[in-house]
Formats: C-alpha cells, sequence, structure tokens
C-alpha cells in the first residue's frame, strides 16, 4: 500500500516554489520547513484529583495518534498544595508523517468547528520563526467523544520552524493552510 501525506506532498510540490518566488531563495535547502509540533495541556486540577492526568492523557493520544507523557512540577508551591515532581500537565511531539496529518486535522476539521472562528491570530510568533496557538477546548477535535469528557481543557500547539524570522514562518505556515486572521480586523 502506497500511502502519501497530503500536506507533505503539497509542502514538496507547492509551498517550495511559492516561498522560493516570494522570498528569492536560491537553494531548496535555504526554503523553511516545519520541524515539530509540541502540543501541551496544562492540568493544574490534577493536585487533587490524579484521574485527570490519565483522561488527559488518553485524550492527548487520541487526538494526536501518539503516546502522550505527563509533565512533573519543577518545584513545590505550598499555596497550590504543589509538591516537587507531581505530575500537572501532558506533553507530545510530532514529527515527519504525524505531524502533517496532525496539521491536515487541525485546519481541515478542528479550527473550522470552533464557534465565530474568524481565523487565528497573528501575535503568537517569539521572533525566531516559530508560532505558538491556543485553543480553549480539546473537544473541537473529532476524535473527542463529547459525552466522555470529564472537564474541558484548553492545550497550546507549537510549531517549531527553520525560518530565520516571523515572516517567513508566517509565510510558510499560510501556505500550509493555517489560516490567519486578515490585518483588517
Amino acid at each position: 500500500m502506497n500511502y502519501h501525506v497530503r500536506l507533505k506532498n503539497k509542502y514538496a510540490e507547492e509551498v517550495i516554489p511559492a516561498l522560493k518566488e516570494k522570498f528569492g531563495y536560491k537553494n531548496v535547502m535555504e526554503v523553511p520547513r516545519l520541524t515539530k509540533i509540541c502540543i501541551n495541556q496544562g492540568v493544574g486540577a490534577a493536585v487533587s484529583d490524579k484521574k485527570l492526568i490519565d483522561n488527559a492523557i488518553g485524550e492527548i493520544t487520541q487526538i494526536t495518534g501518539q503516546k502522550a507523557v505527563s509533565t512533573l512540577s519543577r518545584k513545590a508551591i505550598s499555596n497550590f498544595k504543589l509538591r516537587e515532581k507531581m505530575p500537572i500537565g501532558v506533553k507530545v511531539t510530532l514529527r515527519n508523517e504525524r505531524m502533517y496529518e496532525f496539521l491536515d486535522r487541525l485546519v481541515a476539521v478542528a479550527l473550522p468547528r470552533v464557534r465565530d472562528f474568524k481565523g487565528i491570530p497573528a501575535k503568537g510568533f517569539d521572533g525566531r520563526g516559530n508560532y505558538t496557538l491556543g485553543v480553549t477546548e480539546q473537544i473541537i477535535f473529532p476524535e473527542i467523544n463529547i459525552d466522555k469528557v470529564n472537564k474541558i481543557n484548553g492545550m497550546h500547539i507549537t510549531f517549531v520552524t527553520t525560518a530565520r524570522n516571523d515572516e517567513e514562518a508566517k509565510a510558510l505556515l499560510a501556505e500550509l493552510g493555517l489560516p490567519f486572521k486578515s490585518s483588517k480586523n
């Protein structure tokens, strides 16, 4: 069975020539590319209820198709009843085919399910060509059964690119299909 990821093919056939033309790259290796997507979810209520971490791991694993791991607290904070090395979040890093599959599902299925969606904000760039998007609820993903959700949690999705600046990274992500808000809004 020959299976090809749609966005990976689009990157090779459409995005590279468009970015070469726009920024005047002479070599294909100069063209920025997406290296990984990191998804993390903070579960602050897990201090009192340990099952929330297991639920979050299950949900992120369903969404991404890759096993998620829990993140541990670095230091103890008595006001929050938090001890050192307690599980307080979930993370997963996607690369290669799984990364393109997730990006395709995010753009084509999940983001259009957000209520009153007018595009994603363009202010999430870090100055080094990486972009972070905040999603307020995990139920926008079709893999999640809304009847089995105990608590609605948001998550951060970070797109790590080889772009040298934010302008190149935004052009790359826009070519890959991320719907940025227009500057008129």
